[in-house]
């Protein structure tokens, strides 16, 4: 028998980590992942494992806050996603949907040898992530826990409940609706204050609810944490295909935003988990998210309600995608089918609750890990 290959993990010091965070990189199967580390207790006995799941233009950083309280007698791993953060830019294919993170999860597991069943925690797009894992492998989730989530239904191009596309090409989602502003602020790695759409801004303005205030040295990690994103047709955004529908495009095959798209985004499946092996959902959202909601200003639909994009064909045809009545139905749709979930709300908070109000997200883990 060939002797089994041992992965290597390297440790990292990076400077603006906070005491208590680890930084390491390893080799896995699929792509060199770089993570975040904390906790694990005095090895002595088994502990629990909880993984972070950052969301779209972000990294682990955003999650160092709430892992340096999480007590020491848990496993704090949150990996930066290919194309983020410190780990690996690999091309994402969006035509497998969100299957490319959840692959690269199962890769990492792996080469860490984690104990299984573990609580997943995703946010926004890691909600999406975090689900699609769950559908491929519910017997490694203990919890599942989804902070401001990524819809069932992907993001942009639905237009009800049920997730009915507006067109039947998708127009309307995907890699064609990118903000040039915000991507060329990405990829220039501007770390200025103006513009409307610029990183810094739209940290401030949509990431959270615009009354928080964030201390000046983590806003600085944050901003580092969108700028270490990989930009192009193969990453964020995405490339596009042109559209006779309204707005005029319509998703490509490659890049995350074309990832999401209901086209290829398909997790309403976790309904169908068999009841053994459903695990108990937590859904966590900010009462003021501007990204994720039933109005969201990121979506088309919405921006052509407001007026924002010219020729916009109506409500009957494209209202704003309802995405946190997306999100409920099909949660109850998964507790009727023999799951549970539980839905706490956060007032005054926006799309980051793990950011603006850290000690209650923890209070809300720790009661579902305990």
């Amino acid at each position: 028998m060939p002797e089994q290959m041992v992965p290597t993990i390297m440790s990292r010091t990076r400077d603006d980590t906070l005491p208590g965070v680890r930084s390491r990189t390893v080799d896995t199967s699929r792509l060199e992942t770089h993570y975040l580390e904390s906790g694990g207790g005095d090895g002595t006995e088994t502990v629990d494992t909880v993984v972070f799941v950052h969301g779209n233009v972000s990294s682990a950083r955003f999650f160092e806050d709430i892992m340096v309280e999480l007590p020491d007698r848990y496993r704090a791993i949150a990996p930066d996603l290919r194309g983020y953060g410190d780990s690996e830019t690999k091309p994402i294919d969006a035509t497998n949907g969100l299957g490319d993170f959840a692959a690269d999860l199962r890769a990492l597991f792996s080469a860490l040898d984690l104990e299984e069943p573990v609580t997943l925690v995703g946010w926004s797009n890691g909600g999406g992530a975090a689900m699609r894992y769950t559908i491929d492998d519910p017997d490694s989730v203990e919890n599942l826990v989804l902070l401001n989530p990524l819809s069932p239904y992907g993001f942009g191009g639905t237009k009800d409940t049920d997730g009915t596309p507006c067109f039947d090409d998708y127009a309307g989602s995907g890699g064609g609706l990118g903000n040039d502003e915000f991507v060329a602020g990405l990829a220039d790695r501007d770390r200025g204050e103006g513009g409307e759409s610029s990183p810094r801004k739209i940290l401030r303005t949509f990431y959270v609810d615009p009354s928080h205030v964030f201390d000046e040295e983590r806003e600085e990690s944050y901003l580092t944490g969108m700028l270490d994103t990989a930009t192009g047709d193969e990453h964020y955004p995405g490339d596009s295909t042109p559209s006779e529908n309204w707005p005029g495009v319509a998703p490509g095959e490659h890049g995350v935003n074309n990832a999401i798209s209901p086209k290829y985004c398909s997790l309403e499946t976790i309904t169908e988990i068999d009841p053994d092996a459903k695990p108990p959902v937590l859904w966590i959202r900010g009462d003021s998210d501007q990204i994720v909601s039933n109005e969201s200003v990121f979506d088309i639909g919405t921006l052509g309600r407001m007026g924002q994009v010219p020729d916009w064909p109506g409500e009957d045809v494209f209202p704003p995608q309802p995405m946190v009545d997306q999100t409920r139905v099909v949660l109850e749709e998964y507790a009727d089918a023999g799951g549970e979930f539980e839905e706490v709300v956060f007032d005054n908070t926006g799309h980051a609750p793990h950011v603006e109000v850290p000690g209650d997200v923890l209070n809300e883990l720790e009661a579902v890990l305990e």
